[in-house]
């Protein structure tokens, strides 16, 4: 008898550990995020107030650019539709407040990962979907064509509350000239100030200098200086807390890069089921269980491929074809010479 209630005691201990684990493992892939997005039936998003190939609308308000692709990315996987996304323009300034008060939900602004950010104000960054640098750019008819020719006294034109800032006073300073900055909180208003002649430079990310140079008055007038003065790896941004929705949003852009490492695109997505690679397989729904580990159906990573497309099926769409930087450099997947590498999805 005392070895028959020991036995049963052990087998309700057992049970008891076996409940524990599966109820905490069903607690884990709860999201209070993706519970309220699948409720209100859209991705809140917050962009930047228009950089083209990044985040820019045009007349009717339809918003595109490699930025716009990761949150309609995770539309495709959390609600089966690319185009369930509202977007929110934000200043450089405004854009964190916007995320950490639960104004929007993936803050995916072409915004600079580093520390300070990461640790300090309850952000984590999710991944990198543009490897960039800050640069100037000068009129032609300035004469200059490095910035060992900057003078004392230079003015020059950036955002407000941006590493941009920070970077420029740096340099200026290691360089021992002087400069007098010429700040503003939008970007339009940077374009503006410079294209009129208030600044002698203008100085941001490199691919920005290189999209808002086509909204200059005359843009063959200017030319971004070959220097490099700080490395500025931009991605997607979300809330600190919420675990499955970090998951959520980190890996529905490492699909997309990685669909494209494996030559999976909008277009053969669907033939490629009947692929022998099981890594193809995987990203495509056709074999494994990937989605329930964030709660989501098996074709979460086939939609995202179908309706967005790769990686650089979204940087030839929104940047290469558009002119603004047709020479991927970095932002080339791994096997050819680029930074683009990511966990695989098994």
């Amino acid at each position: 008898m005392f070895k028959y209630v020991k036995q049963l005691t052990s087998l309700v201990a057992m049970v008891a550990v076996l409940f524990a684990f599966t109820t905490e493992t069903m607690a884990a892939k709860k999201s209070k995020t993706l519970k309220n997005t699948q409720k209100k039936g859209f991705v809140r998003c917050g962009v930047s107030q228009g950089l083209p190939g990044f985040s820019n609308a045009d007349a009717a308000g339809n918003w595109t650019g490699v930025d716009v692709d990761v949150c309609r990315a995770v539309a495709a996987a959390v609600l089966g539709d690319a185009n369930k996304v509202k977007f929110t323009p934000l200043s450089a300034k405004e854009r964190f407040t916007a995320l950490t008060s639960g104004e929007i939900d993936i803050l995916s602004r072409n915004t600079t990962w580093t520390l300070s950010r990461d640790a300090d104000i309850g952000l984590t960054f999710v991944g990198v979907n543009f490897y960039d640098g800050q640069g100037f750019m000068v009129r032609k008819d300035s004469g200059i064509t490095s910035t060992s020719q900057f003078k004392n006294g230079i003015s020059a034109c950036t955002n407000i509350g941006t590493t941009t800032e920070l970077n420029m006073r740096d340099f200026f300073n290691s360089k021992g000239i002087s400069y007098e900055p010429v700040a503003f909180e939008k970007a339009d208003e940077v374009v503006a100030a410079y294209d009129s002649g208030r600044c002698d430079t203008y100085t941001t990310d490199k691919s920005g200098l290189a999209a808002q140079r086509t909204k200059m008055t005359n843009p063959d007038d200017h030319v971004v200086l070959p220097e490099t003065i700080s490395k500025e790896p931009l991605g997607p941004v979300v809330r600190q807390g919420d675990a499955v929705w970090e998951d959520i949003v980190r890996w529905s852009l490492n699909v997309m890069i990685e669909a494209e490492e494996y030559g999976i695109n909008s277009a053969n997505a669907d033939m490629m089921k009947t692929s022998e690679n099981p890594q193809i397989k995987r990203l495509v729904g056709s074999e494994g269980e990937l989605g329930a580990a964030f709660g989501l159906d098996n074709d979460w990573s086939l939609r995202i491929i179908k309706q967005v497309g790769n990686y650089g099926e979204s940087y030839k769409r929104n940047i290469a074809d558009t002119g603004i930087l047709p020479d991927r450099g970095p932002n080339q997947i791994w096997t050819k010479g680029g930074l683009l590498y990511v966990p695989p999805a098994r």
